[in-house]
C-alpha cells in the first residue's frame, strides 16, 4: 500500500496541507486563504482561531482523498509542520483560549520600543547571543507588548496561567490536545530570546525584555516527537514529528544540506538562506545568523537575509490598484515591456528589511513618465524582487569567502520564468527552478520522514531534489550595474534617515 507524509504549512496569508511520497512528489493539496487584520497603521494581526480552523479544514480535506477502506496510520506515518516565523501568540494554558490576535512578523508596533533598546547600546548583546537584530521583526518586542497591553496578562504569565509560542507552537499545542508545549531550534532562533551559542533560553535576554521564562515552550531538535495529534481531530492519533520555520524549511526541502548551498523563497516576503555549517557566521552587513535546523541535538547553522515584501507587492497591485485580475498575467506584461524602462518600485510598505533594517521607510514609485502605463508598473514590482534579492547577494559576497554559485529557488512567484531570467541576470549567476515548488511544506515532510524511518540520512534525501529548470544570466554586466544602481538610487530616496 502507498503511504504518504503529511504536511501543514501554516504561512502567513493561507495555510496548506499536503501528502507527499517517499519520492518527494506531491500526492495531494488543500489550501485555505485568511483574514490579514490591519487595525492601526503598520500594525497586521492574525485571528488564532481562523488559523486553527484552516489547519483543521486543509487536513481533513486532504485527507479525505485516502482510500477510506484503509487505516489512516497505514497510509499516512506522521505529519511535520511548518509556519510562518516570529508571530507571537499567547494563549491560556487550561482553556487554550489565545488573549489577543497573533501579532504577525511584518507587524511594526514595537519599532519604539526596538529604538529604545538600541540607544541604550543593547543591539551588541543581542546580536552576539541570538544572531539577530533588534527589530520589531521578532518574537521579543512583540511578546513583551501582549504582556504590557492586555489586561491582566503580565500577572497572569507571572502566576504561570499563559503560555507563549510562534504558531508552530500553537499547534502543536492545540492538535495534542494541550499535552505539549514545545517548539523546535528554528523558530525558537527566531525570538531574539534563544542563545544559539548553547542551544537554550537566555536569562539575560529574558530579562532585557521582561518575559518571564514559565512562558517559553521546551525547545526540540527539528525532526524529533512533538506528541501525538488527538484522534478527536482525524479520528486517529499520529505522530507530529518534525517542525521548522517555513525559510528553514525550504532550505531542507532545497536539500541545501552542504555549507555554501543557498535558496532564495519567493512568498508573500523574500528569504535567501545560505548554510554556513556547523558554526555560526556572523556578518558584517547586517544579515541574519540563524539555525537553519538541528538534527541528533547538534545545530546547522545559516546566515539569512530578509525581505519583507515580495509577492505581497504583486497582491498590492493586483488587489489594492486592481492593474490585473491574476498573477499569471504578469509574465506577458513585463515581456512586453522594455527592459530599460525608467520606473522603479520600492515595495517599503511595512518598512525595509535587510540590509537597510528601517521600520520607518515607506513604499513609492519613482521615473514615472506620460508613457507610463500598467505593463511598467507591474514590471517594476516584479522587477523590485530581483533587485531585493541583489542586495542579499552583494552583502553575502562580503560577507563569505565563496558565495554562492547557484541559487534554487522556490515559492509561488517562481513560476513567473521571465523573473526567473531577470533574476539571475541581475545576479549574474545560476538559477534552478526544481520540480517540486512547495519546497516549504515538502522540508517539513522530510523532517517528519526522518524522524519516521523513511530516510536514513540527509544524504539520502538529497538524491530526491530534482530540477525543472536552470535560468543562467545572459545580461552584460554594464547593463546591470545601471539597472542595479538605479535601484539604489530609489531606494535611498525612501529611507527615514
Amino acid at each position: 500500500m502507498a503511504s504518504y507524509m503529511l504536511a501543514v504549512d501554516q504561512g502567513t496569508t493561507s495555510t496548506r496541507a499536503m501528502l507527499f511520497d517517499r519520492d518527494g512528489r506531491v500526492a495531494g493539496m488543500a489550501q485555505q486563504a485568511f483574514t490579514q487584520h490591519y487595525p492601526q497603521d503598520g500594525w497586521i494581526e492574525h485571528d488564532p482561531e481562523e488559523i486553527w480552523e484552516g489547519v483543521l479544514a486543509t487536513c481533513r480535506e486532504v485527507l479525505e482523498t485516502l482510500p477510506a477502506s484503509s487505516a489512516l496510520l497505514e497510509q499516512v506515518p506522521g505529519l511535520g509542520i511548518t509556519n510562518q516565523r516570529e508571530t507571537a501568540l499567547l494563549w491560556d494554558r487550561t482553556t487554550g483560549e489565545p488573549l489577543y490576535n497573533a501579532i504577525v512578523w511584518q507587524d511594526r508596533r514595537t519599532a519604539e520600543h526596538c529604538q529604545s533598546l538600541r540607544d541604550a547600546g543593547h543591539n551588541e548583546t543581542v546580536q552576539a547571543r541570538t544572531g539577530l537584530l533588534i527589530d520589531p521583526y521578532f518574537s521579543a518586542t512583540k511578546l513583551a507588548w501582549l504582556l504590557d497591553n492586555v489586561d491582566g496578562a503580565r500577572e497572569r504569565a507571572e502566576r504561570g496561567e499563559l503560555a507563549f509560542g510562534t504558531v508552530d507552537t500553537f499547534l502543536v499545542w492545540r492538535l495534542t490536545g494541550g499535552r505539549r508545549h514545545v517548539t523546535d531550534a528554528t523558530n525558537a532562533s527566531r525570538t531574539a530570546l534563544f542563545n544559539i551559542h548553547d542551544q537554550q533560553w537566555d536569562d539575560a535576554l529574558l530579562a532585557l525584555f521582561d518575559i518571564p521564562a514559565g512562558l517559553l515552550p521546551e525547545v526540540l531538535d527539528s525532526s524529533d516527537d512533538f506528541g501525538t495529534v488527538d484522534p478527536r481531530w482525524f479520528g486517529r492519533e499520529l505522530p507530529i514529528a518534525g517542525v521548522a520555520g517555513d525559510q528553514q524549511a525550504a532550505l531542507i526541502g532545497q536539500a541545501c544540506f552542504s555549507p555554501g548551498m543557498a535558496k532564495s523563497t519567493y512568498g508573500t516576503g523574500c528569504f535567501m538562506v545560505v548554510n554556513t555549517g556547523e558554526e555560526p557566521a556572523r556578518s558584517r552587513n547586517r544579515l541574519l545568523t540563524t539555525v537553519a535546523y538541528r538534527l541528533n541535538g547538534v545545530p546547522t547553522f545559516a546566515m539569512e537575509g530578509s525581505i519583507f515584501v515580495a509577492g505581497a507587492t504583486m497582491q498590492w497591485l493586483r488587489d489594492g490598484l486592481r492593474l490585473f485580475e491574476d498573477a499569471a498575467e504578469t509574465e506577458a506584461l513585463a515581456r512586453r515591456t522594455r527592459r530599460g524602462h525608467s520606473v522603479y518600485l520600492v515595495p517599503a510598505f511595512t518598512g525595509l528589511g535587510a540590509p537597510y533594517w528601517d521600520p520607518k521607510a515607506r513604499g513609492a514609485i519613482f521615473g514615472l513618465t506620460r508613457d507610463t502605463g500598467i505593463a511598467e508598473i507591474v514590471t517594476a514590482g516584479l522587477q523590485a524582487v530581483c533587485y531585493q534579492t541583489r542586495d542579499l547577494q552583494r552583502c553575502m559576497h562580503d560577507d563569505m569567502r565563496a558565495p554562492p554559485g547557484t541559487l534554487r529557488v522556490d515559492g509561488g512567484m517562481v513560476s513567473n520564468s521571465w523573473v526567473m531570467q531577470f533574476l539571475a541576470d541581475m545576479l549574474g549567476v545560476q538559477v534552478d527552478r526544481p520540480e517540486v515548488l512547495e519546497t516549504t511544506a515538502l522540508g517539513a515532510a522530510f523532517l517528519a520522514g526522518l524522524r519516521l524511518g523513511w530516510y536514513q540520512s540527509l544524504e539520502e534525501v538529497s538524491e530526491l531534489w530534482r530540477c525543472e529548470t536552470s535560468f543562467a544570466p545572459t545580461m552584460a554586466q554594464e547593463q546591470r550595474e545601471t539597472l542595479y544602481q538605479g535601484w539604489l538610487d530609489a531606494v535611498a530616496r525612501v529611507r527615514s534617515s
